[in-house]
């Protein structure tokens, strides 16, 4: 079996998991044409999680960081503690960050000032960064523009010049997108992306050139059809790069492995 596809958004670090379906779903990536998964933290345990599965499995690597929704609990020895974290050799970025005004579970100024702070820190330490954002499509651009994420110093921290920032299951418009594509940035594709009525999402992905997409599950959220209803997983995600091939006209295979690509440039992957 051809190992070409890159998870570059899960969660095997999902607290609703028990550790016998943990194991059972990290042997099924193992089996699974995925090559490479990117387990992503979204508060302090899940992400000491991350990075512990990150050194255990070879196919994974971790992004350590604090979601909006857990930023209402977030402290200053927190920030301390991610720049630990990243230290570690298959830690490949601070994330997922953001901002959600949908469900608002923490309030938004603790959602916006721990956005700054992690921002700040994600430049400090010269590392990629996995944003998070629902119906705060221009506020989270215009932070991490204020914050410098998109800015010729950041650039200058990476040998390629890029600024290295993922916006994680991008929701917007193809016009946001390409503001976004004009900064630098790359685009997350998720399983809604075949949903029937998903025409947003196949207009962002026929508008944006494919050395700009990733492909993600967000699992064990997010499941493409023909699994929707069911909880998702990392091999899931051929799911949505077949769909990516039928909106683009090209093969599986070439979405596959530009969407690999394009993953392991942003995540500084060797």
């Amino acid at each position: 079996m051809e190992k070409i596809l890159f998870d570059s958004h899960t969660h095997i670090n999902n607290e609703d998991y028990t550790e016998e379906e943990r194991l059972e779903l990290i042997s099924e990536i193992q089996a699974s044409p995925v090559r490479y998964a990117v387990d992503v933290g979204f508060d302090m345990p899940s992400s000491r999680m991350a990075a512990e599965h990150a050194a255990e499995l070879e196919f994974c690597y971790a992004v350590v960081g604090v979601h909006p929704h857990d930023s209402k609990s977030m402290k200053e020895e927190d920030l301390l503690e991610l720049k630990e974290l990243a230290k570690q050799p298959k830690v490949v970025a601070i994330g997922e960050i953001g901002l959600d005004f949908h469900y608002d579970l923490s309030p938004r100024d603790d959602q916006r000032y721990w956005f700054r702070r992690q921002i700040r820190l994600a430049n400090e330490i010269a590392m990629p960064i996995v944003v998070h954002s629902r119906e705060a499509d221009r506020e989270t651009m215009d932070i991490l523009l204020e914050e410098g994420a998109f800015s010729d110093e950041r650039k200058a921290l990476f040998t390629d010049g890029m600024p290295h920032v993922d916006i994680h299951c991008f929701s917007g418009s193809a016009e946001f997108a390409k503001e976004y594509l004009k900064l630098g940035a790359v685009l997350g594709v998720d399983g809604p992306l075949t949903y029937k009525n998903n025409k947003k999402t196949v207009s962002v992905v026929e508008t944006v050139p494919l050395e700009s997409i990733l492909i993600e599950t967000d699992a064990p959220y997010l499941t493409p059809v023909p699994f929707r209803g069911h909880r998702n997983k990392s091999p899931y995600g051929e799911y949505v790069a077949r769909k990516g091939a039928e909106i683009k006209d090209i093969s599986y295979e070439e979405v596959a492995a530009a969407t690999l690509d394009n993953a392991r440039k942003c995540c500084l992957i060797g």
